[in-house]
């Protein structure tokens, strides 16, 4: 009886071995994944000590185009040179601080070491910080250039990936960074306005060295920065704006929409050169804001469906740029 038993066992086996064998023949072959491109950083960031506490956002200043310039520094928790870190760099709208920026944008609870520069004081009512390329910014203030010498000293002196350098912003700020990808395509490997004020930007000035990706958020009832537009600001409509985007970077003339929830509607643009996307995030009702925001970011309703930080992430750090 156990040697009947055996022989049945045994046969079971031959044959369970022989349909594991046909499944893995008809299974489609396994691709392993590309090992992954060493960061491209500067050494001396890598060896240096960054002067703050990891987790931490502290002050800092550099000295760009004759002036001292500032900027609120924040380090991920786990921050060690041992590695090489993505880096957003966040411009703060007309009159607010990098450091207010920090408090509402969630964008320090990204992996990701995070500055907040400050701008100068421009004209117009009261004394208000600004960014290049805007009506009442500060005359004679190159923020480019300023941005360029953060940069270097942000790669010079912390263990930067200089392939994952993004920027965001948030009104005038995220305007600036509609120049930036203009004049700085080489630097920055996305951008990812939110509100924009896009003054001036209607694409004629506009002749970046690369296609850059593109994710932009937007109410469609903000009243400073209307989404239609304003042309007699200067202000292009925020579709016509991200259309004229995907034009410049070779996408297919219409874009694709889905749903991110029952007030947030994204176009997708896609088939862009070099592996590029523009994306538009359209938030209905929503105002002047910072989605997600869990503190004051601008006037209107503030959606809570999306977290702008979270989303405008998972968008970005899908790019590289190319190595230098």
């Amino acid at each position: 009886m156990g040697s009947r038993i055996a022989r049945v066992v045994a046969t079971l086996g031959a044959a369970l071995a022989g349909l594991a064998l046909v499944g893995s023949a008809l299974a489609p072959p396994a691709t392993a994944s590309p090992p992954p491109r060493p960061a491209q950083t500067d050494a001396a960031g890598c060896r240096s000590s960054p002067g703050q506490q990891p987790g931490t956002s502290v002050l800092h200043t550099i000295q760009s185009g004759g002036r001292d310039r500032t900027y609120q520094l924040h380090l991920p928790k786990d921050y060690s040179a041992k590695r090489s870190w993505p880096l957003i760099v966040a411009f703060h709208g007309r009159g607010n601080t990098g450091a207010g920026t920090e408090e509402f944008s969630g964008l320090s609870a990204l992996p990701a070491v995070v500055a907040y520069p400050n701008g100068v004081i421009g004209t117009g009512d009261g004394d208000r910080q600004a960014w290049e390329g805007a009506p009442y910014a500060a005359a004679g203030v190159d923020d480019v250039a300023f941005t360029g010498d953060l940069l270097n000293s942000l790669e010079k002196t912390l263990c930067i990936d200089q392939q994952r350098v993004y920027a965001t912003g948030k009104s005038n700020g995220a305007g600036f960074t509609g120049l930036l990808a203009c004049r700085m395509a080489g630097r920055f490997a996305a951008i990812a306005p939110v509100a924009g004020a896009f003054y001036g930007q209607n694409g004629t000035n506009c002749h970046p060295s690369r296609p850059v990706p593109v994710i932009e958020f937007h109410g469609t009832a903000d009243a400073t920065i209307p989404y239609g537009g304003d042309a007699a600001r200067g202000l292009p409509a925020i579709t016509d704006w991200a259309a004229g985007w995907a034009a410049r970077d070779g996408c297919r003339a219409e874009p694709a929409t889905s749903s991110l929830g029952a007030d947030v509607t994204q176009s997708t643009w896609t088939g862009c050169k070099s592996g590029a996307e523009v994306r538009q995030v359209a938030i209905a009702g929503g105002g002047h804001t910072w989605p997600g925001a869990e503190s004051y970011s601008g006037g209107g309703v503030t959606t809570h469906t999306i977290k702008a930080q979270d989303v405008l992430w998972q968008f970005v750090s899908r790019f590289r740029l190319p190595a230098r």
